[in-house]
């Protein structure tokens, strides 16, 4: 690792595929946005020889962040796969956006690696957000590493910044969370800062100086060796106490020295096992430099310590029809199965998926069966079709590099697929399988947009079914109700990432509209009304009457027409038409122009004329006494209420029931889950939640996350009414 004899000078050249999965390491990049994530990966691509300077491509241009919506953002807002080849392995680094936004990027990078590095700024901290990501890690037992950036900055602390991470991420075992590099400083700048220029090893005592813009090693001087002693043990016991050979503990606590190769392997294997995790430290190249500080050492732990895709188990694969399909783990030979974990479009290539391949051997021009099912609920439709394979490729900035096969366990882009959508899995034509699909975060932002020209209005539907292919953390609502369309984001930035998207790469302008929520109407007391339709104008006339009785009804009861008509007042085939008229204006509304639910409505009487009745006539009358009825009755609005809990740590619990009541809403219990934190249950208005994935964020410092289920209509309060009624008065 870190500590070995050598030093890779670089391997220069151009990232080519693997041709087995042990050469492979997929590894994702976590933290909290400005932690450093791209900066580091340019900085490990530089020192791997992948770019000629720091961040830059060879051929020109940035080696990640190279979209135009972050050039201008300033942050990263997509996954970005950057291979470099180091010491005969292929890493592909997996960067992920820091922001809560655009977790669904994050997690389609968590589901494509099999380890994560956590950058975490020494200025900085950790955030809730990048705790939450860490739990969700240890769940599913992934190999971890942390790497503190920022070591320039004028505070900056590694011992106290490695110290918060052991208490954020240790708190089953604060030894397993140790660092193995100690900074090497310089001497002191007027400021009186000392800068980091380079680091002293633990476990081989040598130090390795980065003060010249490359790596070398030297030894450490007597009077230097003290300082490093009591990390060293702490080092070694917690290596020790998470080997897989259970007398190296009494032999070491008896006295005998260990070896530094089987402390390295024992090492090695703890990471890989994901029960230890080391914590290392990096800076990019100065300028001119060929190699940033610590990155020798953590392209050294990733080939070293980290698992080849051989050793990760493989996600639940099905046949199509949810039969269970057992295989051999990352088998280049076995069945090919492989899954779209990012699509994006290329004005010049057409739409490009990022895919992973967990079993077989992926080729050009091959027909393979696409398999998409379980997310028709976003506005992805369920799909088995057959598609070619087009051109594939290792991407790299902007570039797209060919190359000529992918083995199980490695990454590539595939050119051309226009039915793959991100979570589909691709196999074999004539032998179709599904894998299952990863979590994704519910999208909770409400976001009503509408065509800014007509020419924008033809474009549309396209560009919309386009955005939502790429993200399916995005979801496309088409609302029956409000007759508005809208998109269902993460927060704020992914919305505006959305539009930009939108306007950039299909060129349509659209409109962002107030969000409407689907209110009714209901009647408040018992009331009724005669509908008189009667009209003569030469040739047959209309005639019709009709008298019915409204009474409300419980919530959730629809609309119920019943027949008490005597003496055949209404002839019989007519009462299917009054029936009919009522149902009509019902949908219509019959106050504020929103559906009029939960009422009997009773034809108790009326009148017919044997040549002037019709369907048509009696169909108004209904409709008439309907409304005539409601012009006499209290109106209520009806309000859709929702089920929301939110999982809050225990610091902000009485902040977030405050907020939910200042909302109108209403806290119907709380529950422990875990250490640390509460689940809030509430019953909240709808109209009072359209910003809450916002606010809750701010709430919580992004550390608490909520989920909405519509529960039922309730009454709305009678000011609020009467505001909507006024607005939707001043509408018509």
């Amino acid at each position: 690792m870190g500590d070995k004899a050598h030093t890779h000078p670089g391997a220069a050249g151009r990232a080519t595929a693997a041709d087995h999965p042990a050469s492979v390491r997929n590894v994702v990049l976590v933290g909290h946005c400005g932690a450093g994530k791209t900066t580091l990966v340019e900085a490990l691509a530089l020192t791997a020889g992948a770019v000629n300077r720091a961040g830059r491509v060879e051929e020109g241009g940035s080696v990640s962040d190279y979209d135009e919506i972050e050039h201008r953002q300033q942050r990263s807002v997509q996954l970005s796969l950057v291979p470099v080849e180091w010491d005969g392995f292929k890493i592909n680094l997996l960067d992920t956006p820091g922001y809560a936004d655009f977790v669904g990027e994050l997690r389609a990078g968590l589901r494509a690696a099999d380890a994560a590095l956590f950058v975490v700024s020494a200025s900085d901290g950790v955030d809730g957000s990048t705790r939450m990501v860490w739990e969700e890690c240890a769940a599913v037992g992934m190999p971890r590493a942390i790497v503190i950036t920022h070591l320039e900055a004028a505070r900056a602390d590694f011992s106290e910044t490695t110290r918060v991470c052991a208490e954020a991420f240790g708190a089953d075992d604060p030894d397993a969370v140790l660092p193995l590099y100690l900074p090497l400083h310089g001497p002191e700048g007027p400021d009186g800062h000392a800068p980091v220029t380079g680091l002293t090893g633990l476990l081989s005592q040598k130090l390795f100086d980065y003060s010249s813009g490359e790596r070398k090693e030297s030894e450490p001087g007597e009077d230097q060796l003290p300082r490093i002693e009591e990390a060293r043990n702490r080092l070694i016991e917690g290596i020790i106490s998470e080997s897989e050979d259970e007398t190296l503990m009494d032999r070491y606590l008896g006295g005998e020295q260990v070896d530094v190769k089987t402390l390295i392997e024992d090492l090695e294997r703890a990471v890989a096992r994901g029960v230890f995790f080391p914590v290392l430290a990096a800076a990019p190249a100065a300028d001119g430099a060929r190699q940033g500080l610590g990155t020798v050492e953590l392209l050294e732990l990733i080939t070293g310590g980290f698992p080849t895709p051989l050793e990760r188990e493989q996600p639940r694969v099905t046949t199509p029809g949810g039969e269970p399909r057992a295989l051999k783990a990352c088998d280049p030979a076995g069945p090919l199965v492989a899954e779209v974990v990012k699509t994006s479009s290329d004005p010049y290539v057409g739409r490009v998926s990022l895919v992973r391949v967990f079993s077989g051997t992926l080729r050009p021009d091959e027909t393979v069966h696409v398999s998409g099912h379980g997310l028709a609920d976003r506005g992805h439709e369920d799909h088995d079709v057959d598609e070619r394979i087009g051109a594939l490729s290792t991407p790299f900035g902007k570039q797209q590099r060919p190359v000529s096969h992918v083995v199980a366990g490695d990454l590539a882009s595939v050119a051309k697929l226009s039915r793959a959508e991100t979570g589909d899995t691709l196999s074999a034509k004539d032998d179709p399988l599904l894998m299952e699909p990863w979590e994704m975060p519910d999208p909770l932002l409400p976001l009503a947009i509408q065509a800014h020209s007509k020419a924008d209005e033809d474009k549309l539907s396209q560009g919309l079914s386009r955005l939502v292919a790429e993200d399916p953390t995005m979801r496309l609502e088409q609302n029956q109700d409000t007759h508005q369309v809208v998109l269902w984001c993460l927060g704020e930035a992914h919305a505006d990432v959305a539009l930009e998207r939108l306007r950039s790469r299909y060129g349509v302008q659209v409109d962002v509209v107030p969000h409407r929520v689907s209110l009714r109407e209901t009647f408040a007391d018992r009331a009724a009304g005669r509908g008189r339709h009667v009209k003569q104008s030469g040739g047959h006339g209309q005639f019709a009457i009709c008298e019915i009785e409204v009474e409300p009804l419980p919530g959730g009861s629809g609309i119920e027409f019943v027949d008490k008509v005597v003496g055949g007042a209404v002839p019989r085939q007519f009462i299917p038409s009054v029936e009919k008229g009522v149902r009509a204006q019902a949908a219509k509304g019959v106050a504020a122009g929103y559906p009029l639910i939960d009422v009997r409505v009773t034809l108790v009487d009326g009148k017919a004329h044997s040549v002037d009745s019709s369907d048509a006539a009696f169909q108004t009358a209904g409709a008439l006494a309907l409304r005539e009825a409601a012009a006499e009755a209290r109106i209520h609005l009806l309000e859709p209420v929702c089920e929301v809990t939110v999982l809050v740590g225990d610091d902000y619990v009485g902040a977030v029931m405050s907020d939910l009541s200042g909302r109108r809403g209403r806290v119907v219990g709380t529950e422990q889950v875990g250490t640390g934190r509460t689940l809030v249950r509430a019953e909240v208005p709808e109209i009072e939640i359209g910003r809450y994935a916002v606010d809750l964020r701010s709430l919580s410092h992004g550390t608490a996350r909520f989920s909405r289920a519509y529960a039922r209509h309730e009454p709305m309060p009678p000011q609020i009414a009467e505001r909507i009624r006024e607005e939707a008065g001043d509408g018509s």
